[in-house]
């Protein structure tokens, strides 16, 4: 069994803007994950939140859902910083810029899909049935988009004072914690209004039957939220002990897994869960009713003017 790795030059800073350690001047021990990040798994994240983005602009194109768009493409644009921050830390685990990139851009990636899906869930609730809403939908766009700005800054504010303190913080690790906490209790109160609503609205005799479009539509929304919602509560687990304590922060399976997968298969889900699914669809048959009743409009004119 290794013991403790050898004590370092005093001229060797190993994190923050000063660092100056090198692979070949210091033991990985002393990098702040503890570990040099898998080149490949980092660059296939990285592949993936790509053709992601270019699925939901072609997607958001094609149904016009630009608002959903636009958050789709800034939580995947966040993940793609990210990991380039990360593979910069492939070829140095000291290098600061990588740590600072990273740690920012990930954490808080997940909170523009979460508002995707606040904003797509309400418009979904004024388009089925809105009065079996608990909460009007203008009040819960209000409340969950200002949570979700909320819990952004303060997720991007404890991942900066965590990069100027070499993860030693505990006002940086508290401020990320709280933003974290409060993006899992938010998520859960969304969960429980969300499941309520559907409740209510397959009970409801008025309501149409839900076509196939609208199960999947429904099912791979709630599928994301429940992903993302599994992802935030792995995040609170590890930032528990802290940067420099945390067990798990070293454990780049847990990231990989509990981070990567489930936050790459929500945005995928959201594919489905799009609100090009439903609303683009009905704006299609709208369009062809309205031009059927023109249609026939003119075609009753014209009869008319033959029988003059």
């Amino acid at each position: 069994m290794s013991g403790p790795p050898p004590p370092l030059p005093s001229n060797l800073v190993t994190f923050g803007p000063k660092a100056n350690c090198t692979l070949d001047l210091c033991p990985l021990e002393y990098s702040l994950y503890r570990y040099r990040p898998n080149l490949a798994v980092n660059v296939l994240f990285l592949a993936l939140f790509a053709l992601a983005a270019v699925v939901h602009i072609g997607l958001g194109i094609r149904w016009r859902a630009r608002g959903f768009m636009a958050f789709m493409i800034a939580g995947c644009l966040c993940e793609i910083v990210g990991y380039i921050g990360r593979i910069i830390m492939y070829y140095n685990p000291f290098q600061f810029v990588g740590f600072m990139l990273q740690i920012i851009f990930i954490t808080c990636g997940p909170v523009f899909y979460t508002a995707a899906i606040y904003v797509t869930i309400g418009r979904a609730i004024d388009s089925f049935a809105p009065e079996l809403s608990r909460i009007p939908t203008k009040v819960m766009y209000w409340l969950f988009i200002s949570f979700d700005i909320f819990c952004l800054v303060l997720q991007a504010a404890g991942g900066a004072l965590s990069t100027t303190s070499a993860g030693s913080s505990d006002v940086g690790v508290d401020l990320a914690m709280a933003g974290l906490v409060l993006q899992v209790v938010v998520l859960v109160a969304f969960c429980a209004l969300f499941a309520d609503y559907m409740f209510r609205y397959t009970r409801s005799g008025a309501a149409r039957p839900l076509t196939l479009r609208d199960r999947l539509f429904f099912g791979f929304l709630a599928l994301a939220v429940m992903l993302v919602l599994a992802r935030c509560a792995y995040r609170v687990d590890e930032l528990s002990d802290g940067y420099r304590q945390s067990e798990k922060l070293a454990n780049e399976g847990l990231f990989i897994g509990l981070e990567g997968v489930l936050i790459i298969c929500a945005v995928f889900a959201l594919c489905i869960g799009h609100p090009g699914m439903v609303f683009g669809r009905r704006k299609a048959t709208d369009g062809v009713s309205k031009g059927s009743s023109a249609e026939s409009g003119i075609e009753s004119g014209a009869t008319q003017m033959e029988q003059k």
